[in-house]
């Protein structure tokens, strides 16, 4: 078993799983405005994403995975909108349950442990360098 190998396999499975999440984040922030257009048509629903341990059975490294991206299922907010076509009756518009700000912390960590991940990959990788260079 190679350990730098275990170490890349493990760093490109945690950018793999960071980068999908910042995908999900994206579309959730992309849609943190939209409403349906007719009444009683549910706006967008955030999505989030869940992770998973996988054993890496050439290397036996713990890997993470996307097990799951779901569908939160809080209450949409209301918006006092009379004027707008999927106001309901009292004229109450249902907005996405998406919050600007809790996306923005999900993008800020996601891209922090993707960084993480990448020094990571980069430091067996100047590991595995040196080696050659002492075998030489």
């Amino acid at each position: 078993m190679d350990p730098l190998r275990s170490i890349s396999s493990i760093a490109a499975s945690g950018m793999l799983a960071q980068s999908h999440r910042l995908k999900v984040t994206a579309e959730n922030v992309a849609n943190a405005n939209s409403t349906g257009n007719t009444p009683g048509e549910e706006p967008y629903r955030r999505k989030t994403v869940t992770f998973a341990e996988m054993v890496d059975r050439v290397t036996g490294a713990s890997l993470v995975q996307v097990s799951e991206i779901g569908r939160d299922q809080s209450e949409f907010p209301l918006r006092y909108d009379p004027a707008h076509p999927a106001a309901d009756e009292n004229g109450y518009v249902q907005t996405p349950n998406v919050s600007s700000i809790v996306e923005m912390n999900n993008m800020r960590e996601a891209a922090r442990s993707y960084e993480a991940n990448m020094n990571m990959f980069e430091a067996a990788r100047n590991m595995r360098r040196q080696m050659l260079d002492l075998l030489r």
